[in-house]
């Protein structure tokens, strides 16, 4: 039985993703991945969250580099760059293997939660990961300089372009896994953890999809966030820019107004307790706690602070 469904990005998702895992047996903790960074490139289908939770429980993940696979090479790279290939979007060899096989098993019957969890197996993973839907949800970034896809805003141009706005393409029409709903919908459910994922990047396209935001409205399990802002600053990636850019102030309080009535209680670092009484104000519980997770230690340790809270609000 599910007792924990967790929604999150990449890297600093997977982080409490795998605090979760190890605090949970695998049975009860479903994880849900945001698929609007995928995209194809070299004929390839590329899925950059679930790859980075695919690395990250699987404990092969590069932790000095804070992304990709650990002792990863990159030959395959240098001859594509001596063929005058296309080279902004890194690829190392190891990481490559799984991009061809995925592409391989949805060129066949397969779907990309099938292909997901065929992996996930293989690589020793408990815990499930299911992507937030087989079918495609694209992040495109809003610009002043016009629309951009996720991972050419991201990566080809280093979040360099002001952001004006995001719309999630396909999220509409988009199907949400079985499973995914029947765990919401599970009575045994205690609770739906956003994990300290980008809100506008990594987030936003899970609740975009309009049958999954509606089973997290419609569950009675506490909805907790954790706030990827500590001290007004991003623990990963272009958070606090995006923020800026969209005239909201990078804080903590910011993320919780931004989430609003979809949570019941919010997660801040320590560094933030100030802004408990301005969250509690927006109707909703809050709770400070070491939020930065730099070792497996932390990792867990914030995964049994969220699990309390919730437990709190049951």
């Amino acid at each position: 039985m599910t007792r924990c469904v967790a929604l999150s990005g990449g890297v600093g998702g997977a982080k409490l993703a795998l605090g979760l895992a190890r605090t949970l047996p695998p049975e009860e903790l479903l994880i849900v991945a945001n698929v609007g960074d995928d995209f194809e490139h070299l004929g390839l289908r590329i899925c950059p969250d679930l790859d980075t939770l695919t690395y990250v429980l699987a404990g092969l993940d590069d932790t000095e580099r804070g992304w990709g696979r650990a002792g990863e090479t990159w030959e395959f790279m240098s001859a594509l760059a001596a063929l005058g290939g296309e080279t902004w979007f890194n690829l190392g060899d190891k990481d490559l293997a799984l991009h061809v096989e995925r592409t391989r098993r949805l060129a066949g019957d397969q779907t990309l939660s099938q292909a997901t969890a065929a992996v996930t197996r293989r690589l020793g993973i408990r815990p499930r990961i299911v992507p937030a839907s087989d079918d495609p949800v694209r992040t495109i970034v809003e610009t002043g300089d016009g629309e951009l896809q996720f991972q050419h805003y991201f990566v080809r141009e280093r979040c360099r372009p002001p952001v004006t706005g995001f719309r999630y393409e396909g999220a509409e029409a988009a199907r949400v896994h079985p499973d995914v709903l029947a765990a919401l919908s599970s009575p045994g459910l205690g609770a739906i953890v956003i994990c300290p994922s980008n809100p506008y990047v990594s987030i936003d396209p899970i609740l975009a999809i309009p049958a999954l935001r509606a089973a997290i409205e419609g569950c009675t399990a506490p909805v907790i966030a954790v706030s990827p802002i500590v001290g007004g600053k991003a623990l990963k990636g272009p958070t606090a820019k995006i923020m800026g850019e969209l005239g909201q102030a990078p804080s903590a309080e910011a993320v919780a107004r931004h989430y609003g009535r979809l949570l019941d209680g919010f997660v801040v670092d320590e560094a933030d307790d100030s802004a408990l009484p301005a969250i509690r104000a927006l109707g909703m519980a809050a709770r400070a706690a070491p939020a930065v997770m730099r070792t497996e230690a932390d990792k867990i340790a914030l995964a049994r602070a969220v699990l309390d809270f919730a437990a709190s609000l049951a």
